[in-house]
Parts: C-alpha cells; structure tokens; sequence
C-alpha cells in the first residue's frame, strides 16, 4: 500500500473588515469556486514568504478595491479537508481607504455580528462570528477591596454611560464583567450578586461568575470563568452560553481551547500593584505565548483602559482590568 502524502497546510489571510458602529463585512462565494453560495470573511492565500499582513491587504484589494489596509492578528482557525488542513488566520481590520466593491462576482453584506442571519455559513466562520460579541474590555470586580457600595456606585455610573450611547459603537455595549470576591462573605457576596443579577435582567450587563464561587451562581448568570486550577480538572465544558478561563502559559491556553472555552486570560503582562516583584510575561512574550492560538486571548496583568490598542496589536482580543478597569470611559 502506498504510503499517505504528507499532511499539507495551506495559509489563508482571513480579514474581519469592522465599520465604527460594530458591523463586519462578509461576502458570498461566487459560482464556480469551492463551496459556492456560503457566507464567509474575505481573504486568501498567504504566498510562500509573505507576511500575512501583506498577504491580507493584497487580497483585500484584488477582491474588494481597498487600500491602505492596516490589521492587527487575532485568532488561528484550522479546517481539515481531504487534500489539505487550512490554517486561516483572521486579522482585524479597522483602517482602509476606499468603499467594498465586489470586483470578483461576489455579494457582499455588513452585519452585526449579533444578528448575522445570512445562510449557509462557511464553517469555519462561524465560531469567530459568535467571538466577535466578546468585549474588548472584560471588567473584573473588585468590591471586597473597594467596598460593596462604592463598587455599585462605580458599576451603575458605567452602565449609564453605556445606556447614554446611542451610536451603538463597538466597544461601548454591553458592559461584560467577572464576578470574582474571593474576600466577601457568603451572605455579601449573594446580596452583591443579587443586585447584579437584577441589573443584568433590565440594563446592558453580561455577568460571568468566577468558578470559586457556587456553580447556583453560574447558572444564573451568562456564564463562568474558570480559574487554571478548575480548567485542569475539568474533562468537559460547562453547560452555558460563555465559558472563560484563567491562563499563564501555552500549555493552559491549549487546554482552553480543546475545552471549548470562548476566550482566554493570559497574564500577567506587566507588574501589578498585588504581586510586586512576580514574573511577568511582557509583550514579546505574551505575543509568543498566543501565537496561532486558537480562541481569542485577553490580556492581563498591570494594565488600564489605555492599553487596549497596544494589547491588540500584539494579538489580544482586549485587556481584562480590575483596578483599571473603572471609571468606565
């Protein structure tokens, strides 16, 4: 029997194309082109020594007639078929000069990625589409230190910033927050959970509970973020909508993504003001570190609000911010 060729592995340079206002831009493959009628990213093939970048705005501008495309990496999808394994490799892109033309027969739609109804979708689109929701600034609580009250005084005054918002932009809606209060009592920490829970039900308010907390807490909520600890032990994911976890090292964030979580935590980037003098990760590495990770990865560790861009442009989905975190601006 003749021996199985080698496994080949063909790059593809996929663009998320995001207008201010939070819609992506997809486009349906036309007649005559492998699975022709079904909805994806534009993109194509990286050529042999070519920085994916490069490769994007080429494709970018051969298929849709932008120019002065600027993106920033994001997540690693791989796709098996019987000839090959795909490795796509989506890139956010929120600069370009020029409007989208279909210069290859293909129809093209904006969406909201929570409200993307096109049909059918290309696979391995889909599981992006869904981690487009995630915030770029995931907000941890942080009431046993600054008090039960001033943390909802804190919270409310970002929800009504975020109510106040009538552009609908990308990063202001909802609020996605951890509840994480390994300080408060059983009795506070119901009560604080209470009153997020109602706030949730009527305001714009995602709540994932941390695994050290009661699973009650979890199913009540929009999801759970494990700590490394619970991710190790655990063989299957959670039964709920969003599922979280806590990483330090390459080996953590592949078991995240065989779990199946939605988004990791990897830190810390830099020295916090609860750990001084513990090793961190720094940009480089934590770039390294996320490297064709296949979930999208926050970063954290010593950070604020003002360090989003630079999080992203080293792969992050955003920052993950306790102290940092509030004022919501």
């Amino acid at each position: 029997m003749p021996a199985s060729p080698p496994d080949r592995v063909i790059d593809v340079a996929v663009g998320v194309i995001e207008r201010p206002d939070g819609q992506v831009l997809l486009a349906r493959r036309p007649e005559g082109k492998p699975y022709a009628g079904y909805w994806e990213f534009p993109g194509g093939k990286v050529e042999p020594g070519e920085p994916v970048a490069d490769a994007l705005a080429r494709e970018l501008h051969e298929e849709l007639g932008l120019s002065e495309v600027r993106s920033v990496p994001w997540i690693t999808v791989r796709h098996h078929y019987p000839h090959a394994t795909v490795r796509l490799l989506f890139r956010r892109v929120r600069h370009w000069q020029g409007e989208a033309q279909a210069r290859e027969a293909q129809l093209l739609a904006w969406r909201h990625p929570a409200s993307i109804e096109l049909q059918p979708l290309l696979p391995a689109s889909i599981r992006p589409i869904r981690w487009l929701q995630l915030p770029e600034v995931y907000r941890i609580s942080c009431a046993g230190e600054w008090g039960v009250r001033a943390f909802e005084r804190l919270l409310d005054e970002g929800l009504s910033a975020c109510e106040a918002d009538t552009t609908q932009a990308r990063d202001r809606r909802p609020l996605w927050l951890q509840l994480r209060e390994p300080d408060l009592s059983p009795s506070e920490l119901q009560r604080l959970f209470e009153r997020l829970w109602h706030w949730r039900m009527h305001r714009p308010l995602r709540l994932i509970v941390s695994s050290r907390h009661p699973a009650g807490l979890w199913t009540q909520a929009d999801g759970v973020h494990l700590t490394s600890k619970d991710l190790a032990a655990l063989a299957a994911r959670p039964a709920l909508p969003w599922v979280f976890a806590s990483c330090h090292d390459t080996g953590e964030l592949e078991q995240a993504a065989a779990l199946g979580c939605d988004l990791a935590v990897l830190g810390p980037v830099l020295p916090t003001r609860s750990h001084p003098g513990a090793s961190t990760l720094g940009w480089e590495r934590f770039e390294q570190t996320l490297s064709d990770t296949l979930i999208p990865v926050m970063a954290l560790g010593g950070l604020s609000q003002a360090d989003r861009a630079q999080a992203q442009s080293h792969g992050a989905q955003g920052v993950a911010l306790m102290r940092g975190g509030w004022p919501v601006v």
